[in-house]
């Protein structure tokens, strides 16, 4: 797996160094590419002669300085036939603004056609690669994608200049999932007339672009909207469990790839103060000895007065027999509960944020014998010790929790899922409008740490 750590720190490098523009005498400087961009700037490909500046000192030269990079007329001329085409991949041709690029075409080699060509390559690897739509318009969406760093664009850019195939980018950076693949193909067999079914289709192939490429050889996938999670190997669906997901609002439950390090099979669950003082459980735990036994629940006040209420391993307690042992700021993890008949439930959105998941103690005893933390007897008797009880693995899994409103479901379908907490609307308006550049890759918006994991 990739160190978050790294990725958000490299990206912050570049970032910051967004409007920086190397001060030199190249007649199409980093400035004019990417403070003026071409594909929105008719101006910027007219250039003939080299802007002026005094003699200044240079401070940093901007790396996107190497995202332009020499075009020869057939390359340029397959850019222009790869962006003609480019709506089998569920973008629009004229965010590329192909018109320009063939007017360059038109009036041969030049600087001009190397700025408007590795504009527009440059925009087609961040769609392809990282998803068309901006951060902003991704609700409560907190994945970290590596693609950008695994696959930088001038080192895909320089590759294929030289190979000459240039339409070789689209099977290098879209989606390898099957799921994907029977996304394009519905794209292309829906009428232009049907537009709302079109536009469906194009944020959910979008979405699979905002994760990471290479999901892994095992991982677990949940669909929030589908309220169904998937254990896959080596891209097939080995178990799948019916789930139960955060309520609309403030507990809905986030986008999140994390990753499993750990299974707690019998465990503790410190309550949370907005429980212990805001709902009175510290009081009645400390005044009804009695009823705190008979639900497990052991209380302490410190000198200070602060009451510590934890709920100790058992068949009531709210994380059930188990949960995945997978950090986050968000709080959010995979565990059981003692209210197994809500699986029956059609409406599963009732939990506070964390992913309560039927037969638990299978799916946690198979992650601890594929993450070679336990053998299958070694694991069966921990869970049935009643001890709270925490086992590594030693081959971590990768967690995604994603939020695809149309795709296939566990059953090979293609299907629409209910839109649990409004967040299509954004992503289709951002399809709508012209395409946004200079983008971030990680989401502004608030962690809220979930408190409340159990009914």
């Amino acid at each position: 797996m990739v160190n978050k750590d790294m990725i958000r720190m490299r990206t912050a490098q570049f970032c910051g160094l967004g409007m920086i523009a190397a001060l030199s005498s190249s007649p199409l400087s980093a400035q004019v590419l990417f403070a003026q961009d071409p594909l929105q700037n008719d101006d910027a490909a007219q250039v003939t002669a080299p802007p002026v500046f005094e003699a200044q000192e240079v401070v940093q030269e901007d790396p996107r300085e190497a995202l332009v990079q020499g075009w020869s007329l057939s390359n340029a001329m397959a850019l222009a036939s790869l962006v003609e085409n480019i709506g089998d991949e569920g973008l629009d041709p004229a965010d590329y603004r192909p018109e320009l690029l063939l007017e360059e075409i038109a009036r041969g080699e030049s600087r001009a056609l190397d700025v408007r060509a590795s504009g527009v390559f440059t925009w087609l690897v961040e769609d392809l690669r990282d998803g068309r739509t901006p951060m902003d318009s991704r609700r409560q969406w907190f994945v970290v994608d590596p693609d950008a760093d695994l696959i930088p664009t001038g080192d895909l850019m320089a590759q294929v200049l030289a190979s000459g195939d240039i339409a070789s980018i689209v099977d290098t950076l879209a989606p390898v999932h099957d799921d994907y693949a029977v996304l394009r193909a519905a794209l292309a067999d829906t009428p232009q007339e049907d537009a709302e079914k079109r536009q469906m289709i194009r944020a959910n192939m979008d979405r699979w672009r905002w994760l990471p490429r290479d999901l892994g050889g095992q991982y677990l996938l949940t669909n929030v909207p589908e309220y169904q999670l998937r254990l896959m190997v080596n891209g097939q669906i080995i178990r799948s469990y019916r789930t139960i997901v955060g309520k609309p609002g403030r507990t809905a439950t986030p986008q999140l790839a994390e990753t499993v390090e750990g299974v707690v099979f019998n465990p503790t669950w410190t309550v949370p103060q907005s429980i212990v003082v805001g709902e009175g459980l510290g009081n009645r735990v400390l005044n009804n000895p009695g009823w705190a036994r008979a639900n497990g629940y052991r209380a302490t006040r410190g000198a200070n007065g602060y009451i510590s209420v934890v709920q100790q391993p058992g068949p009531g307690n709210s994380l059930g027999m188990m949960k995945l042992d997978m950090p986050n700021p968000h709080a959010i993890f995979l565990h059981d509960t003692p209210a197994r008949n809500l699986f029956d439930s059609d409406n599963r959105a009732r939990s506070h944020g964390c992913i309560r998941v039927e037969r638990a103690l299978e799916l946690a005893m198979t992650v601890a014998i594929l993450g070679g933390g336990a053998s299958r007897d070694e694991a069966v008797a921990v869970s049935q010790s009643g001890d709270y009880t925490r086992v590594p693995v030693e081959r971590t899994m990768p967690v995604y929790i994603t939020y695809f409103t149309y795709g296939v479901d566990v059953d090979g379908n293609l299907r629409e899922f209910d839109d649990l907490y409004d967040r299509d609307a954004p992503v289709l308006a951002a399809l709508d409008a012209p395409r946004v550049g200079n983008r971030s890759n990680f989401s502004a918006e608030e962690i809220v740490p979930i408190e409340r994991p159990g009914a």
